[in-house]
C-alpha cells in the first residue's frame, strides 16, 4: 500500500514537469455536495468538500493536470465519518459547445484513524462557460473490503484562462 502511494505521488509529479512551459493553462476553485452510495451508504448520510484543480489546454478542446481537494463524509449510527484527500491526474474534454466529459485518477487518502486509502477515480460530465462549470459526478475509493463512492454535485470556477 505505502508502494502505491508513493508511485501516486511520483506520478502526479511527473506530469507536473512534463508539461511544457509556453502551454497555458488555469486554476480551478469549487465545492461539491453529494450523496453516499453502495458500501457507505450504510454509515454516511452525505458527503461535501472542495476542488482543486490546474488544468493545462493541450488542444483546442482537451485539458490535462492535476486535481486535489478535501471531501467530508459525515457519519451517522454512531460513526464519527471520514475525510477524504485525493492526489489525482485530471484530465477533460469538450464533447460539444459547453458540454464536457472529464475524469479523475489517482489515490484517496482517508483521515480517519486507521483508514489508509484506495485507487481514486472521479468520472464527469458537465456543462462550462467561460469563468465556471457545473458537474455531475461520481466519486469512487477501492478500499480492502469493498469501495467509499458518491454521486456529486459540484461547481468549480476558472481563476484564469
Amino acid at each position: 500500500e505505502t508502494i502505491m502511494k508513493k508511485l501516486f505521488l511520483v506520478g502526479a509529479l511527473a506530469l507536473f514537469g512534463a508539461m511544457n512551459a509556453q502551454t497555458t493553462g488555469n486554476f480551478k476553485v469549487g465545492g461539491h455536495v453529494g450523496l453516499p452510495v453502495g458500501d457507505i451508504s450504510d454509515a454516511s448520510s452525505f458527503n461535501a468538500g472542495v476542488d482543486l484543480a490546474y488544468q493545462w489546454n493541450l488542444a483546442e478542446n482537451f485539458k490535462l493536470g492535476v486535481a486535489s481537494g478535501y471531501s467530508q463524509y459525515f457519519g451517522k449510527n454512531g460513526w464519527d465519518g471520514t475525510g477524504l484527500i485525493p492526489i489525482a491526474a485530471s484530465g477533460q474534454y469538450t464533447v460539444a459547445p459547453n458540454f464536457f466529459l472529464g475524469a479523475d485518477l489517482g489515490y484517496g487518502f482517508f483521515t480517519a484513524d486507521g483508514a489508509d486509502g484506495g485507487f481514486y477515480y472521479q468520472p464527469k460530465v458537465g456543462y462550462q462557460k467561460d469563468n465556471w462549470e457545473l458537474y455531475l459526478g461520481y466519486k469512487g475509493i477501492s478500499v480492502d473490503g469493498g469501495t467509499v463512492s458518491s454521486v456529486n454535485v459540484g461547481v468549480n470556477f476558472n481563476l484564469g484562462k
